[in-house]
């Protein structure tokens, strides 16, 4: 079995969690002896599509015509697009309109959480069967690190942290993220630091995120996007990952930050269903809710919920998605054959 890993924009998408996504996959199936190419003008047996732009919804089309099994990856939901960014609503239509035309064709579609799934499948366009298997976590390069006294004074003193306790996020700064709310949290709390990795051109910034980074407080650090190399570091020497995200499919930041075994408070949405408030991570619905759980881990053992978290980590280790990755693909060629018929 030869697979085509296809990702459309690599470079465009490459600082995203869907560009992280395609570095997981092929690390996966490497693991597991499946051969893949991500050049569509190789052979391959079956497709495995994680766009939906046009030349992924031609893709998909072409391959389907030629009879080769295709497997698309739903990252993306009608429902994650909202409130992202300025003009998203101008944008709707288009999005929707290709998401129709991606996820209405294939033999399987794949989505990272039971949450996802349950929101594809409720698309009138969407006839073929949908499975939730998480994109995964390369666990060794986020759990096995050390971070000596030295290389945690360098980080402190590159972003400008002191020695105060810290609380860290990730994400593209759209206004689905909660980035506003870290901020105003950041309000109630001058003795911590707040540090929030990623960027977004201020451009397609939001008028509410624009706002909360110009009022922003002394004790919210905002270095934009930095190597991958910083943050695996920083998510083992921070006290605390704030995740206030909206809206996710599954959130690969949130898998890092539980290998790192840092404890994780995230917005109590549905993609994290599957997780537990105070049993694997710490949830709230609001701002003063925010405040009330940061308190209490910052001046509490969490070890136990750290331990907890870190066996959902484990549990999403790579070689294992790679397995069910298999099982798919062999369930969409199963499919593929039936539709033939």
């Amino acid at each position: 079995m030869k697979v085509l890993l296809y990702f459309e924009n690599e470079k465009a998408i490459r600082k995203s969690g869907i560009g992280r996504a395609l570095q997981h996959q092929k690390k996966a199936l490497e693991l597991n002896g499946i051969e893949y190419t991500t050049n569509p003008k190789e052979s391959f047996d079956i497709a495995h599509v994680n766009t939906y732009y046009p030349k992924s919804t031609r893709l998909v089309k072409k391959c389907i015509k030629k009879g080769i099994p295709v497997v698309v990856h739903g990252h993306s939901t009608k429902e994650d697009f909202r409130n992202s960014f300025k003009c998203w609503r101008l944008l709707q239509p288009f999005v929707y309109w290709f998401l129709k035309r991606t996820y209405s064709k294939p033999d399987l579609i794949i989505t990272p959480t039971p949450y996802s799934k349950g929101l594809i499948e409720k698309y009138d366009y969407v006839k073929c069967p949908v499975i939730n298997i998480s994109n995964g976590i390369e666990l060794d390069r986020y759990a096995n690190v050390s971070v000596s006294k030295e290389e945690e004074l360098d980080l402190r003193n590159k972003f400008n942290l002191g020695d105060s306790k810290i609380v860290m996020g990730i994400g593209w700064m759209f206004e689905r993220k909660g980035v506003h709310d870290f901020i105003e949290v950041a309000k109630s709390m001058p003795d911590v630091k707040f540090i929030w990795f990623g960027q977004l051109n201020k451009m397609m910034n939001t008028r509410t995120i624009n706002k909360a980074i110009k009022n922003k407080p002394d004790n919210v650090i905002l270095p934009g996007y930095v190597e991958q190399q910083y943050i695996i570091k920083m998510l083992h020497i921070a006290n605390l990952f704030m995740f206030p995200s909206y809206e996710e499919t599954e959130g690969i930041v949130l898998l890092e930050a539980l290998a790192c075994k840092i404890p994780v408070l995230v917005r109590d949405v549905g993609a994290f269903n599957y997780l537990t408030d105070s049993v694997d991570v710490f949830k709230g619905d609001n701002n003063q809710q925010f405040i009330e759980k940061i308190n209490y881990i910052l001046n509490n053992d969490c070890s136990d919920v750290i331990e907890k978290g870190f066996k959902v980590a484990e549990d999403r280790e790579l070689s294992k998605i790679g397995l069910k990755f298999k099982d798919a693909y062999e369930y969409a060629i199963k499919l593929s054959k039936e539709r033939k018929k």
